[in-house]
């Protein structure tokens, strides 16, 4: 399954976040792809970050990262950079954006 989010980043903090993304832990990513996630992208413009997430089961990556120690700690990160954050909750799992066209 593919699943497009839309996240924003702070304006004074663009730098910071790109930053971070370029020294994501390794058992963070680990644990990305042992929760089933196969491909993770993350575009840029201007403020507005657009996910691109390929996985199995998009609510079990959710439900598998949501309280993992490495991840409570990376969120707690983002929340500092971000005004509209990736939510891991029940409702985060059908939050992604409708498909309008795919070819």
């Amino acid at each position: 399954m593919r699943v497009a989010l839309r996240t924003k980043v702070r304006a004074d903090r663009i730098e910071e976040y790109e930053a971070a993304h370029r020294e994501v832990p390794e058992e963070l990513t680990a644990a990305i792809r042992a929760a089933g996630a196969t491909s993770w992208t993350i575009w840029r413009s201007g403020t507005d970050l657009f996910h691109v997430i390929e996985c199995a089961d998009y609510a079990r990556l959710l439900a598998e990262l949501e309280q993992l120690p490495v991840n409570v700690a990376w969120q707690a990160r983002m929340a500092e950079l971000l005004d509209v954050v990736h939510d891991y909750t029940d409702e985060g799992a059908s939050a992604g954006l409708p498909v309008v066209w795919h070819l």
